[in-house]
């Protein structure tokens, strides 16, 4: 199949195909605009096997580019290698039905709800997601169930297909000396920054109020209330709270302990004492046993944090930052020993670039929130404690370090191998992608509209 981008600024082919596998009606959702006024009259241009590929996903992909280009021009055979995607994603999932690869409702669910609280800490709430979108959280996220439970059965055919794919030094040395010359990007001002985060501990005060309010409802619930009615009202999960605490089937360890261990010991219809979890506080109702899984629906409070609970974590940072600079210990052992940002941690405190999975960022590509902070700083230089909130919306503390800073520059091995490795590798990890498209394109039933009879989706590996 053609390659769709080339060289060192290369998407992976599967990494466009899940993209394109995201629904075209979620595109705001996912900060996409479609430009006003433009109608798309859809209908279906690919069939594989029972899989379909409708003429609004690939227009609305279009869209996207064209907004990304900025008034540039589009290569005249987008569309065909948009398609040529999607009929990738498409087979993967037409062979997946063929091989039995399912993912469970487990993860489906794990994935829907992560998405949702992304959507709603954008927004602000819930009820902002919901009134944007004139639907209910639980319609919101049914209406994306197929698109993510397909999405993440293509992840697990691109894993069976090209996840044991590896790459030598050699071969990454091959790779780039076959750049032509006149090819070979020029890379902006990057810069290396750790950071060690530590949150602000909940008062005991607080904390005493959410359990006196849990155990209020509790009583409550016992007296005859609803209690999907009140986690509507009260709880402070955005991904179940509208569909009344419920979460789902669940198997053992597939949630976090504290709630797993209280929910087990339950019976149908029986409400748990208040459990505390890294998330916060919960009342559990137990609803029934299928097997070896469970389902539940909860009320979770999360008790905020206030100036004073994150002072202490600011002494904390202070007394770990001058031990630091006392060189009696190292910034990257700290981050892993102190901070609770799980991710930064393992990487000796250092923020990934998501492009390549190294440790270097463009500077130009920062979040504007660090990048006014170390625009200023010197090398080596680390910052006193900062107010900071973590993905998941708690408030915290952190210390910003700046490790390294890359002035302009031509790509060369020396100093970019991880970005060189990652493209030799997303080269070939796309080769493996070809051969097993090649393999299996004539094991399943494909149909393509007379629009797109020139694009040749059946094509093996080639550039145009």
């Amino acid at each position: 199949m053609q390659r769709i981008l080339r060289r060192l600024s290369a998407y992976s082919l599967f990494a466009l195909a899940a993209l394109l596998a995201l629904p075209h009606t979620c595109y705001a959702q996912l900060g996409i605009s479609r430009p006003r006024g433009q109608q798309i009259l859809d209908g279906i241009v690919v069939k594989v096997d029972n899989q379909i590929i409708l003429r609004s996903e690939v227009e609305g992909i279009v869209a996207q580019e064209q907004a990304r280009a900025q008034g540039k021009p589009l290569p005249p055979d987008l569309r065909c290698k948009i398609l040529q995607s999607l009929v990738l994603s498409k087979l993967m999932l037409a062979r997946a039905d063929i091989d039995s690869v399912t993912v469970t409702d487990a993860r489906v669910n794990s994935e829907l709800d992560r998405r949702m609280n992304y959507f709603v800490q954008q927004v602000g709430s819930e009820k902002k997601l919901e009134e944007m979108y004139n639907k209910p959280v639980r319609v919101l996220k049914e209406d994306l169930r197929p698109q993510v439970r397909d999405q993440l059965v293509q992840q697990e055919m691109q894993d069976k297909i090209s996840g044991k794919v590896a790459i030598t030094p050699r071969e990454v040395k091959e790779y780039f000396d076959k750049v032509p010359k006149d090819s070979v990007p020029y890379f902006s001002t990057e810069v290396e920054v750790g950071q060690i985060v530590i949150p602000a501990q909940v008062n005991d005060k607080a904390k005493q109020e959410a359990i006196a309010q849990l155990n209020d409802l509790r009583g409550r619930v016992l007296a005859g209330e609803s209690f999907e009615e009140l986690a509507k009202k009260y709880s402070q999960d955005p991904g179940s709270a509208a569909q009344g605490g419920y979460l789902g089937f669940f198997k053992k360890g597939e949630l976090v302990p504290e709630y797993e261990a209280a929910s087990r010991k339950l019976e149908p219809g029986q409400l748990s004492p208040v459990v505390e979890s890294q998330f916060g506080f919960h009342l559990i109702q137990f609803i029934e046993r299928k097997g070896d899984s469970y389902s539940t629906r909860h009320i979770l409070l999360k008790p905020a944090a206030g100036a004073a609970d994150a002072s202490v974590a600011a002494t904390k940072l202070t007394r770990i930052r001058n031990q630091i600079l006392k060189d009696s210990i190292s910034f990257a052992k700290a981050a892993k020993d102190f901070s609770t940002d799980k991710i930064t941690a393992a990487n000796g405190g250092l923020l990934a670039n998501r492009a390549d999975g190294g440790s270097k960022l463009p500077l130009d590509k920062l979040d504007p929130a660090v990048f006014f902070i170390i625009d200023t700083m010197k090398v080596g230089h680390i910052t006193p404690p900062l107010p900071y909130r973590t993905d998941d919306g708690k408030e915290a503390m952190r210390i910003l370090y700046l490790k390294s800073n890359t002035p302009p520059h031509q790509a060369n091995l020396l100093d970019d191998y991880q970005k060189i490795s990652q493209a030799a590798l997303t080269q070939k990890k796309n080769k493996a992608l070809d051969e097993w498209y090649e393999k299996n394109r004539n094991t399943v039933y494909l149909e393509v509209a007379p629009e797109y009879a020139e694009c040749k989706v059946l094509t093996a590996s080639t550039d145009q």
